[in-house]
């Protein structure tokens, strides 16, 4: 199916989209997203239930992992006409670079074991002004694109159930997606994935974790001061925060490398985990005040406004909180993550006690080696639906991709559909914005060879095409996604993978291996005016001309899918794995 049109071929108009100041357009900036909504966006702190310490870590004699708040944006579908009659000026968007900016390239410099200023200087030079291309705080889009979701079609009497909507029967209610981000990640640096999603239908609730996985994030303290034991407070800071840093684990700081002889550091990671599953119910809790008309509670505990740390001085003002009554599905919710991201999204889905309302998973590269074992964390087994898109980097990670295929046999084997796929050409941040902004590092020291916005594209199209199939038909009625085929890929029926852009041991996970590298390159450069056809296109629709041209079809490929259970795993796992 070609870019641009849905599965009834009819041209897909995408939504309006915030302009572009004179400093994105010289510097970085995001492509618009392409999806019929516009894509609003808000950014909520507020204290959970019960701030709570996880497990016996500890840094500087005090407990390293504590859920004081929880941190998350929600980026939704929105109605930017209402923004410029109900302010009557520009549109506010937020950064792409978490406030205070300054501060959070520190962090990102101490992530990567790199001096602070050279950093700081580049970011600045690069991102600073970097913003999402979503409507900050606009109105939650009140009409439907096609038919509403969540509304079951009508009978011959125009009607609709009771289960369905109650207000005229032409009020969307929207799926919902949680989001879990990677090793220094944020809510923010998966905004093409998310705000992509959000653009076609799904309220997208990216959860910033506190739990040492990010590169760095600030805690807001509650004016009732009530915290987890034993965290000490200087009252001579006005604004009362504390940051939380990327947590190295102890005498064994590379427990991410393929080549670590001590492996996982698995005492920390499943902590982290933990704490991972408690955030999201926290941000769930949020949602369900959201959702049942007492938005209210969430606004007026809000800690991120103006005054606070890593706060926008527009805070949550000018929502008409009435909008989100009864507006979101919050049954068959899907959990989706990025690497470790991944690995916690698999532990949501074993554990169908603890999250009842999730019904599905899609996992982005998912980290295989820190996923928890059935048996370590619980001993619950997969029994819904799961997606896992990867990337051709951790492809060759052998140890990675068996574990990976171990889950997808778990979920089969507990009766659930599942999909695995390779985008090829990829390498492990090509679902993330930092591809898409950063689009040369990528090219030449990760050997990256999928278009940024495509990568994107496959990753977002596969995961509508898979969510089509499992979530509940009313959930979908009258969608406007994109439909390619992704997931009508025929699986490998050879047992071993692809090994033309396969590393050196040296590199495995890292980066990919491109034959000939100076020929490719140098010939690209003089065809990137040539008319060429029968190639792949990008999210819009335009041909891509980058180091390998894929032809259509042939972009992915596929290991696991519905009815091939009785393939075997598509790699010599004998002869790769030691």
């Amino acid at each position: 199916m070609e870019a641009g049109k849905h599965q009834n071929n009819q041209p897909r108009r995408p939504g309006k989209s915030p302009p572009k100041m004179f400093r994105e357009r010289l510097f970085h900036s995001l492509p618009n997203y392409t999806g019929p909504y516009s894509v609003g966006m808000m950014e909520i702190e507020v204290p959970v239930r019960e701030p709570r310490t996880f497990s016996r870590i500890k840094r500087n004699h005090m407990h390293a992992l504590r859920m004081d708040t929880v941190l998350f944006s929600i980026y939704y579908p929105c109605d930017p006409s209402s923004y410029a009659q109900s302010r009557g000026k520009k549109p506010s968007k937020a950064t792409w670079l978490p406030r205070p900016r300054t501060l959070t390239s520190k962090g990102y410099a101490k992530f990567f074991s790199l001096p602070y200023l050279p950093v700081t200087a580049y970011i600045a030079a690069t991102t600073m002004f970097t913003k999402l291309p979503a409507f900050r705080n606009a109105k939650l889009a009140g009409n439907c694109t096609g038919d509403c979701p969540g509304a079951a079609p009508r009978s011959s009497s125009g009607t609709y159930s009771e289960d369905t909507l109650t207000e005229g029967g032409d009020k969307p209610r929207f799926p919902v997606i949680f989001f879990s981000h990677g090793l220094g990640g944020s809510r923010t640096c998966y905004s093409a994935v998310c705000g992509e999603l959000a653009s076609n239908g799904f309220v997208v609730v990216a959860v910033e974790h506190r739990d040492g996985s990010g590169a760095r994030s600030y805690v807001n303290i509650p004016p009732s001061g009530k915290l987890a034991e034993g965290l000490k407070i200087d009252n001579t800071n006005p604004r009362h925060y504390y940051k939380v840093d990327y947590i190295f684990p102890l005498d064994n700081a590379q427990d991410t490398s393929p080549h670590n002889a001590q492996g996982v550091d698995i005492e920390l990671r499943h902590a982290q985990i933990e704490m991972r599953m408690s955030e999201i119910e926290e941000a769930y809790y949020a949602l369900q005040l959201l959702n049942n008309g007492q938005a209210d509670l969430v606004y007026k505990n809000n800690l991120r406004k103006k005054g606070n740390a890593g706060s926008s001085s527009k805070g949550l003002d000018g929502i008409d909180w009435s909008d989100w009554d009864d507006k979101l599905l919050l049954r068959n919710v899907t959990v989706m993550g990025h690497s470790f991201g991944g690995a916690t999204t698999v532990e949501i889905v074993r554990q169908s006690d603890r999250f009842p309302y999730i019904g599905q998973g899609i996992l982005l590269d998912a980290w295989g080696q820190a996923t928890p074992k059935i048996g370590e964390v619980t001993h619950q087994s997969i029994r819904k639906p799961l997606l896992a898109i990867n990337s051709e980097a951790f492809m060759h990670w052998p140890e990675n991709f068996k574990r990976l295929c171990d889950i997808e046999e778990e979920a089969r084997n507990g009766g659930a559909p599942c999909w695995m796929l390779t985008i090829k050409g990829s390498t492990h941040l090509s679902q993330t914005d930092f591809a898409i902004l950063y689009p040369h590092w990528m090219s030449f020291f990760m050997k990256t060879m999928v278009n940024p916005k495509r990568a994107v594209g496959l990753t977002v199209n596969s995961s509508l095409e898979f969510l089509s199939q499992v979530l509940p038909p009313e959930f979908t009625a009258g969608n406007a996604w994109t439909d390619e085929g992704i997931l009508r890929t025929d699986a490998l029926i050879v047992d071993e993978l692809p090994h033309d852009h396969r590393p050196d041991s040296k590199w495995m996970a890292s980066r990919l291996r491109i034959p000939n590298e100076l020929r490719i390159r140098t010939t690209n450069w003089f065809r990137r005016k040539a008319e060429v056809s029968a190639v792949a296109t990008d999210i819009k629709g335009r041909p891509l001309i980058g180091l390998v041209n894929f032809s259509l079809g042939s972009e992915v490929w596929m290991h696991f899918r519905p009815g091939d259970e009785q393939r075997q795993y598509p790699i010599r796992l004998s002869e790769e794995v030691t």
